[in-house]
């Protein structure tokens, strides 16, 4: 239970008393004694949660409302003075209400990297809102007329607190993430349609197949985005069902009958979101599955973007000497030494970070099932890792619709000499002349370079009827819409 005793503080200094004994805590700031101690357990990565999740700090924000607004409603921050009582609950709900807009999110000092389930993430937040409120009471930092344990968190444990700040974190962050992968599935449609007619090689096994249009395989790429978005959408609907009220095990140990009924509620007018009580709320401290299938829906999608970056590198190499199907707009130097290089970074950096999303997948699928009999304390790490894919998939995917996606262009004659070259070309013809006499062409045009109809006309192949192919009738049997399109019905 944080005190402070001011006959041993300095003019820089205030003395405050925790459990394990007295420290000096800097006179002028919000956080106290448990929060020092957290920031000097912990000199891992030099990250802080105010730099690394600012919307965890929010999401403490709407969480520490809800429970201060519940508590004063139900007569449990004094019971003994109803004026007292609302007094200390309309200071906290003041104080959450500013660190919701960011004000105190330096407070927030303790590294990313922490054990205890994030015990010292949550008493910072305690005890930032416990000083600010004794401010609006008329005291001193410090002085904690309203206490950080007795009143900021009555009722409360890390252990149902802090699943509910993930899954509020997580939805705060769902909506710009949904936006962004639409914004990059439009960007790709509009590619599919604007290439609908440009005939380009197959390739399947890296070798060379039957053709198909630029717009079907920008198609392709929409799809599977649109897919990522089902995935991610439906990952969602979990993170609404919290187990607030839980407290230290799911017992709800120390708090009112109406809790769990009554912060639900209104958590949920404060967030903004439709949150729903736990189904188990056992099951709401111990098992995070929730979180594991959601950072599974973004490792599908990383897997899909490095897929298209892949292509995107393929069908652009070159640009003299590889494929060069397509062109990428160009938007820096690409070398030091070599004048007039341009590399294709937007498509590298997808590629990295996907690897970071699946990487971050991992370290979140470990952490999900590392939560041993009653609780779960990889928090801090899930918080961690599942943000992280979050933002640099938001960031980064209207980036990759506008400045490499929107800029593509195809390379049609390039396309076009490939596919007159291609002996796959042929694989049209097996219905009119057969298999056999197709791979008679396709040998000829492999080792002598000649195009399918060329090798046609020269080899004099006649059709299953008996008649003479012409250049006329192949350039039908060979039509982009002959070889891209199923058969009218």
């Amino acid at each position: 239970m944080a005190t402070v005793t001011e006959s041993k503080s300095s003019p820089a200094t205030r003395q405050e008393k925790d459990s394990l004994g007295y420290k000096d805590v800097p006179a002028d700031v919000y956080y106290g004694i448990q929060t020092l101690r957290g920031f000097e357990n912990f000199p891992i990565s030099g990250l802080s949660v105010a730099l690394m999740m600012p919307e965890q700090i929010r999401a403490f924000g709407w969480v520490k409302k809800a429970t201060a607004k519940t508590n004063m409603e139900l007569g449990l921050l004094d019971q003994s003075d109803a004026a007292h009582n609302k007094a200390i609950g309309q200071a906290l709900m003041k104080a959450a209400d500013e660190m919701i807009a960011g004000q105190f999110n330096d407070q927030f000092i303790v590294d990313v990297y922490q054990g205890g389930t994030g015990t010292s993430n949550h008493m910072n937040a305690n005890e930032v809102l416990a000083n600010r409120a004794t401010e609006f009471l008329g005291g001193k930092l410090g002085e904690y007329k309203v206490h950080p344990n007795d009143h900021a968190n009555y009722g409360q444990s890390t252990n149902d607190v802090t699943p509910t700040v993930m899954r509020l974190t997580f939805l705060s962050m769902h909506g710009p993430l949904i936006e962004s992968l639409k914004k990059f599935e439009s960007a790709l449609r509009q590619k599919s349609v604007a290439f609908k007619s440009v005939l380009i090689p197959g390739r399947t096994h890296m070798q060379d197949a039957v053709p198909l249009t630029l717009g079907q395989q920008f198609g392709a790429y929409a799809h599977a985005i649109a897919d990522t978005i089902e995935n991610v959408e439906h990952a969602s609907k979990r993170l609404h069902f919290i187990g607030l009220g839980a407290s230290a095990l799911g017992t709800g140990l120390n708090t009112h009958p109406q809790y769990r009924d009554v912060v639900t509620k209104n958590l949920s007018v404060i967030s903004g979101f439709p949150l729903l009580e736990a189904k188990d709320y056992f099951q709401a401290t111990s098992s995070f599955g929730l979180f594991g299938d959601y950072s599974a829906a973004l490792r599908s999608t990383a897997l899909e973007l490095e897929k298209i970056a892949h292509d995107i590198k393929l069908y652009s190499m070159g640009p003299r000497t590889g494929l060069g199907e397509i062109t990428i707009p160009d938007w820096q130097p690409g070398s030091s030494i070599m004048p007039g290089k341009v590399n294709p970074i937007y498509p590298e950096l997808m590629d990295q970070l996907s690897y970071i999303v699946q990487g971050n997948d991992h370290t979140i699928s470990l952490a999900v099932q590392n939560g041993q009999l009653q609780l779960n304390v990889m928090m801090p790490t899930i918080l961690l890792k599942m943000t992280e894919s979050m933002r640099i998939l938001t960031n980064a995917l209207p980036v990759f619709a506008e400045k490499l996606i929107e800029g593509i262009q195809a390379n049609q004659e390039i396309a076009q000499y490939r596919l007159e070259n291609s002996a796959q070309m042929v694989t049209a013809l097996n219905p009119i002349i057969g298999y056999e006499q197709a791979a008679q062409v396709a040998k000829k045009v492999n080792k002598e370079g000649q195009s399918v109809p060329d090798a046609v006309l020269a080899l004099g192949i006649k059709d299953h009827q008996g008649n003479l192919l012409t250049r006329e009738s192949l350039s039908a049997i060979l039509s982009p819409e002959a070889m891209t399109e199923p058969p009218k019905a």
